[in-house]
């Protein structure tokens, strides 16, 4: 009995939840459906973008019957027509702004590489018994141009509505590619005036330019509304195909078409296309949009095929157009790129800049102290040398003083005895001479050394010279050397040390015959000394057909630079110093590079030019 009863609980209970479940699922569905009826009674707003080639104001008035016509035939929906140029129909469809777009077929195929867009439908043109195909490029000029041909536009001024435009650009640059032209640079300068199209009649109709390339039909449409007179201009290239009504340069293209968005639903365009197909051809819609209705899409062969040509023809676009491409597709990433390049950039910049400057310390810093370690290697060489010359000077000025005065006694003697030997008599006068001049320079030496100002004395210049190639006389005989002194000019006594400058003429001549001493070829070897008495100075040059310079003067004038295996690099430095006490100056050059006004004997070998002040 009990067991009957829990079962009999048990059967109440589970009729009880079934009924509960059932009401639930009732809620359940009449909330689905009013969901769905809300949904389905919600409005859509559709936005179609139309390429406004004749204006804003005449697109909406040939278009926005046909998005009335669509408000009607798809339920719950809204059509807006939005008149736009190509740029802006790119930039709307980007923003997601566009649903649905009517172009023409160049331009969808242009649209269609960037975005992804269904076909719906391809209008019939309401003229041409209904064709599909009557998107092409006239190219009209005056009645009275000069124009007649193709050929006879190359060099000239042509206007045109957009580089994008199919019917009026691209294909008149196809026709020009297939009758062998290179179009990108036929024509003399082209411009771009962009919507509405009438202007680029008026243009040629005023004498700006020399022609226009404008769509097919463009120019009957303006002569019947009376815009323009048809006797006022001509076609180039003119061809009237068979069953239509305008004149044309090219080859006609496929007409406009019907375009959605990838966000429009499949549903949605499946309605829009059968309303297309089903518009009759006398609605109002129709005959505004001067058409015969929609029909499935055409082929699109004969476009691509002329984008291949054109893209054949102008070849790869530059780097610069495909990164602008990029960058407007990708703003936000495009935009940080740039932004870091631009800081490396800079940073770069200055990071090498701040290199640069450590650099050139560094550098200037190495060059410094190798001066300063020259510098030193000179006083230390200056101060050993200084040392050497006191006590060579002091050694030497004993046995000179002897000469002089053995020389002086035996001359002293040779008188008292009465002996006549003047040959003899002459080698000890020379000998006592030398000795006196020896000990001349020892004591110039030795003040030289104690920094003493050198004794100042009336000088001849030109005798000075002489009896520096009288001392180096052997010494040029053997080298086989012909040497000459040439005086120009009214002479005058000069002021100065004659032991100093006689030094200086010895070391120079010296160093002409080193430098001709090397020449390994049968040149004959010349050593030229010219004097010029000017009015306020004295300039000699001292003229050699040697090998010329084996360094740079600057160096060869310091003290201790020598190009010589046996030099000590201290000659050219004596004469600077001599030079320098006379207050004249000294420079050495190769005779190809000579600076002087004097004209030179030869242009192979050194010239020296002296110049001491009369003062």
């Amino acid at each position: 009995m009990k067991k009957h009863e829990s079962l009999k609980r048990s059967s109440l209970f589970n009729t009880f939840a079934y009924w509960l479940l059932l009401c639930l699922s009732g809620l359940v569905l009449c909330h689905s459906s009013v969901s769905i009826a809300d949904e389905a009674l919600k409005e859509h707003q559709f936005r179609v973008g139309v390429l406004a080639n004749h204006g804003v104001l005449q697109a909406k008035q040939r278009w926005q019957p046909m998005m009335d016509y669509l408000s009607e035939q798809v339920p719950n929906s809204h059509f807006e027509v939005v008149p736009v140029d190509f740029n802006g129909m790119r930039s709307q469809l980007l923003s997601h702004d566009l649903q649905f777009i009517i172009t023409n077929p160049g331009q969808y195929l242009h649209l269609s590489n960037h975005f992804p867009l269904s076909w719906l439908a391809t209008m019939k043109s309401r003229k041409h018994q209904g064709s599909t195909f009557t998107i092409g490029a006239t190219i009209i000029v005056r009645a009275d141009s000069p124009i007649r041909t193709l050929r006879d536009l190359r060099g000239r001024n042509v206007v045109a509505s957009d580089p994008q435009a199919l019917g009026g650009y691209q294909a008149a640059m196809g026709l020009l590619y297939k009758m062998g032209f290179l179009s990108e640079e036929f024509f003399g300068q082209v411009r771009f005036l962009g919507f509405p199209l009438e202007p680029l009649v008026y243009q040629v109709r005023d004498g700006n330019a020399d022609a226009a390339i404008v769509p097919f039909c463009t120019l009957e449409e303006m002569i019947e509304t009376g815009l323009v007179n048809q006797a006022d201009y001509r076609v180039i290239h003119p061809n009237t195909p068979a069953g239509y009504d305008c004149e044309v340069s090219t080859t006609l293209y496929p007409n406009w078409s019907f375009a959605a968005a990838d966000t429009v639903p499949p549903q949605l365009t499946m309605a829009i296309t059968r309303a297309l197909f089903d518009l009759p051809a006398d609605h109002v819609a129709a005959i505004t949009a001067d058409t015969l209705g929609w029909t499935a899409p055409i082929s699109q062969l004969k476009v691509i095929e002329l984008f291949k040509e054109l893209q054949l023809q102008r070849g790869s676009p530059p780097l610069y157009q495909t990164v602008h491409k990029w960058m407007a597709k990708n703003k936000e990433w495009g935009g940080a790129l740039l932004l870091i390049f631009i800081i490396s950039t800079i940073y770069h910049l200055w990071l090498e800049y701040k290199f640069r400057q450590k650099s050139e310390f560094l550098l200037n810093t190495e060059r410094q102290l190798k001066d300063k370690a020259l510098q030193l290697e000179r006083l230390q060489s200056a101060a050993i040398l200084g040392e050497i010359g006191a006590g060579l000077a002091h050694e030497l000025n004993q046995p000179i003083a002897a000469i002089t005065q053995y020389s002086e006694g035996a001359m002293l003697q040779l008188e008292r005895l009465g002996q006549d030997n003047p040959e003899l008599y002459d080698v000890l006068g020379k000998i006592n001479a030398q000795s006196i001049r020896a000990g001349a320079v020892v004591h110039r030496i030795r003040g030289l050394l104690k920094r003493r100002q050198a004794k100042a004395e009336s000088l001849n210049i030109v005798l000075v010279v002489k009896e520096a190639l009288a001392l180096l006389r052997r010494e040029l005989d053997r080298a086989q050397i012909h040497s000459h002194v040439n005086v120009h000019g009214e002479s005058f006594e000069l002021m100065g040390d004659s032991v100093g400058l006689s030094q200086m003429w010895v070391n120079l001549v010296k160093n002409s015959l080193d430098a001709l001493d090397l020449c390994g070829d049968n040149r004959v070897r010349q050593l030229w000394i010219d004097i010029y008495y000017q009015p306020h100075e004295i300039k000699v040059l001292v003229i050699d057909n040697g090998e010329g310079l084996l360094g740079q003067a600057s160096e060869l004038m310091a003290s201790f630079a020598s190009t010589k295996d046996e030099g000590l690099g201290l000659g050219l430095a004596i004469c600077k110093d001599v030079v320098t006490r006379h207050h004249g100056s000294i420079q050495i050059e190769n005779c190809q590079d000579c600076s002087s006004e004097v004209t030179l004997p030869w242009q192979q070998g050194c010239v020296v030019t002296v110049v001491l002040p009369k003062g």
